[in-house]
């Protein structure tokens, strides 16, 4: 590892399916497993192919019941070369022997390379180098490019490619028995000598793929088809020392993009006129170094290196070619099949990184959002409410996608899964909403698509709350909060909790945001127009009032309680767990396992409460609870991060980062633990087993996150940069650029009690930038050198 590259040294098939998630490739449109071309799917290797938003729906019989679910699709094959001597078996490192194997990650150029050097019989030595890319600059395009060079003896090698229309997903064990076969009419064709061809479609969803693949190679390449493949064969004569080239490039569209008409026929087009290996790798790196001055992040270290991986994931998951497209942010990124490619609240984790580099991208996925709000306005009216309900998981069109069973692989057994009662997703994208108007200065999305998502949650919220009497306050019953384990009371019969804090809170949140919205915000004809398309009732309005300061906030022991009633749950032996079981991350699995369940204890998988201090700054939260008729002082607060600290097993990567971002400011000679956690997550695989499924993308951004506001307090709030940074000695040094309501290239470094501020020439008004004991304005073409307070 170093600051621009990403290694691996030896041939581990323990780790192969981890290696493979962090090796991938993409472009935010597909991307590509770091699987090795010449490996097959099996329990070792699993070579996947996923473009942004291309799911389809299939029946599974589970457990006696018909469950059907929408995946994001495996989408053919294109990496297969395999070679071999002739007569002899096609060679892998699961078959023949590996004399040495490396592969390297090169982010700055987006570029996978391999080396492996294998034993042939005779003494002879085969050396096989790949280079690999997904093309950043035309988004279809991807290209592999072989090498072979022998040792000892001249050797006749058989080289065989193809297109491979016959995957299934099968990339998470626990999925297994569910139907997976999502392509269907799968056939190919020969264009001309070299260049081959595949197309099928999904088998529901009836999106069509199109795909082609030329290879070149200093021999007479042969074409055949055994379908669902499309075959190429090359036999190469290798002298010692002489190295041998095969390049095979590669063009996909689908039937979801832009401006086509026929998929099968575009990917041939372009395939047809693409340039050969070199002037592919040379306009890929060109954007690449474009992305990476745009996005700079200068961080010493190792946290700097995998700052660099992570940031090097979430671009190839949500590059500014999304922004063409009609997708949400995949929990999982293009990496894997875990959460069947689903979308979350975890663009709560992404959108506020993306928002001062990449705004174009974050407004697209917040048009995601709003063109599914119809649906979201459907699912609030099966309930009987008003506004709109977004699902927990989303997918293809914005219906609840969660799976209504999940399986403990501890226990065997499937079991109602409930987390769809997970409406805080709609608060989410409200934050999400109103954090991209304010970095990006975007007036004309506040006040028509913004607006209007803003004013149907709302609406969700406020015709959700109840009255109690008794308490003298609006109540939000029957949810389930961010923590995941709490899905019901302990022996209740139906499942759902009341007042869950995180949930009030941002509802209020939200209410009050939104009638701010309203009153301050929108021209009068476009608030006219927007209440009238609503047709908001008479009382509305003030209903919303009543209700964003009147939703009880529970609290036990002087603390914020998760829930009401949390604090009658019994305590958990956490000594005694830990000493049976080691690693109780996911505690839930382990007291079903045992025939109990997480629903009696205080404990908590992930931050719930403490959500509230990663999305609002001190203040702002101070503020929200004094709007709700409560004092929320330093020793509240402090008292409540302790409570949840003991009582929280982290089986979240996002658990790591909330409480690093938290105790950055509330504990902070522990902080550095917990941002080690997020940092390491992947890397490490800390989940046990969850990477090699699928990168977690929220992690991801979060950390990059954590160095952008979190440890520097940055917000982004009433037309200027607020900046209230928190010294760690972990990380004392830093540096990053980001984009600001249309100045590109701002330049913010700390270090040494001093911040520095650069703002590029532009014929822009000056930035603000307000620290806690004083205001600067920046002008464009110069840089401020400002010393922080103690």
């Amino acid at each position: 590892m170093t600051a621009w590259t990403w290694e691996y040294e030896g041939y581990d098939p323990a780790h192969e399916r981890v290696r493979e998630t962090l090796c991938t490739l993409g472009n935010g449109r597909f991307a590509t497993r770091g699987a090795l071309p010449e490996c097959t799917a099996d329990d070792v290797h699993y070579p996947g192919t996923y473009a942004a938003g291309c799911y389809n729906r299939l029946t599974s019989v589970v457990a006696g019941r018909q469950v059907e679910n929408e995946d994001m699709v495996n989408l053919p094959n294109w990496l297969p070369l395999r070679f071999r001597t002739p007569d002899g078996a096609w060679l892998t490192p699961d078959t023949a022997p590996v004399l040495s194997h490396r592969q390297t990650l090169l982010l700055d150029a987006g570029l996978l390379e391999r080396v492996t050097r294998y034993g042939l019989d005779g003494g002879r030595v085969l050396s096989v180098r790949q280079q690999r890319l997904v093309h950043m600059a035309d988004p279809h395009l991807a290209a592999l490019r072989t090498e072979f060079t022998v040792e000892g003896a001249t050797t006749e090698l058989d080289v065989e490619a193809a297109l491979d229309g016959g995957v299934t997903n099968a990339g998470v064990r626990r999925y297994r028995s569910l139907e997976g076969r999502h392509l269907t009419h799968v056939h190919t064709g020969t264009i001309h000598p070299g260049t081959v061809w595949l197309r099928c479609r999904t088998r529901t969803s009836d999106i069509r793929i199109g795909m082609a693949a030329r290879l070149s190679a200093d021999a007479p390449v042969a074409d055949l088809h055994e379908p669902p493949r499309a075959l190429q064969r090359v036999t190469l004569v290798l002298e010692p020392g002489r190295t041998v080239t095969v390049d095979k490039t590669v063009a996909m569209h689908t039937s979801r993009d832009p401006a086509i008409s026929d998929p099968l026929q575009t990917a041939v087009d372009r395939v047809t006129t693409a340039p050969g290996f070199e002037g592919l790798l040379e306009s890929h790196a060109t954007v690449w170094g474009q992305l990476w001055r745009r996005a700079e992040i200068d961080v010493p270290g190792e946290p700097g290196a995998i700052l660099r991986l992570h940031l090097f994931h979430v671009l190839q998951t949500l590059s500014p070619h999304t922004a063409d497209l009609d997708v949400g942010v995949p929990a999982r990124g293009l990496h894997g099949e875990a959460y069947r490619g689903h979308i979350f609240w975890d663009e709560l984790f992404v959108l506020p990184y993306l928002n001062l580099h990449f705004p174009e991208v974050s407004r697209a996925l917040l048009h995601y959002r709003h063109r599914r709000l119809d649906r979201a306005r459907a699912a609030a009216r099966a309930l009987g409410r008003r506004g709109a309900l977004y699902p927990w998981q989303s997918g293809s069109d914005g219906r609840e996608e969660t799976q209504r069973l999940h399986l403990n692989p501890r226990s065997g057994r499937w079991l109602p899964d409930h987390s769809h009662l997970q409406h805080h997703v709609g608060s989410a994208i409200a934050y999400n909403v109103w954090q991209y108007c304010e970095a990006s200065g975007d007036a004309e999305f506040l006040h028509t698509k913004g607006a209007e998502m803003l004013l149907q949650i709302a609406r969700f919220w406020a015709d959700s709350a109840t009255w109690d009497e008794s308490l003298g306050r609006h109540r939000i019953r029957g949810v389930v909060g961010p923590d995941e384990y709490h899905e019901a009371y302990p022996d209740a019969e139906a499942p759902g909790l009341d007042d869950n804090a995180y949930t009030n809170v941002t509802a209020a949140w939200v209410l009050a945001r939104t009638l701010e919205v309203l009153r301050d915000h929108l021209p009068e004809p476009r608030r006219r127009e927007l209440l009238e398309r609503a047709a908001l009732e008479e009382g509305e309005l003030e209903r919303w009032e009543d209700v964003s300061r009147t939703l009880h906030v529970p609290f036990h022991e002087g603390v914020i309680s998760q829930f009401d009633g949390y604090g009658d749950l019994a305590e958990l032996d956490w000594e005694g767990y830990r000493k049976r079981y080691d690693d109780i991350r996911r505690l839930d699995r382990i007291l079903e396992a045992e025939g109990d369940t997480v629903n009696r204890y205080k404990a908590s998988k992930q931050a719930d409460v403490l959500m509230l201090g990663y999305l609002f700054s001190p203040g702002e939260l101070q503020g929200l609870f004094h709007r709700l008729g409560h004092r929320l002082d330093e020793r509240t607060w402090r008292r409540t991060v302790d409570h949840y600290m003991a009582r929280t097993s982290h089986g979240s990567t996002l658990s790591g980062l909330v409480h690093g971002w938290i105790l950055a400011r509330a504990r902070r000679s522990e902080a550095w633990v917990f941002c080690q956690e997020a940092l390491r997550g992947d890397v490490a695989d800390l989940q046990g087993g969850t990477t090699g499924e699928g990168i977690h993308l929220g992690a991801m951004a979060g950390t990059l996150d954590l160095v952008q506001r979190g440890l520097t307090g940055l917000e982004t709030r009433a037309g200027s940069l607020w900046l209230d940074p928190v010294p760690l000695p972990e990380l004392s040094s830093y540096g990053f650029s980001l984009q600001y309501q249309g100045h590109w290239g701002v330049r913010l470094r700390l270090g040494s009690g001093l911040l520095e501020v650069t703002v590029p020439p532009s014929d822009l008004p000056p930035i603000d930038v307000r620290l806690p004991d004083r205001t600067v304005g920046v002008e464009p073409g110069e840089t401020s050198r400002l010393l922080l307070p103690d």
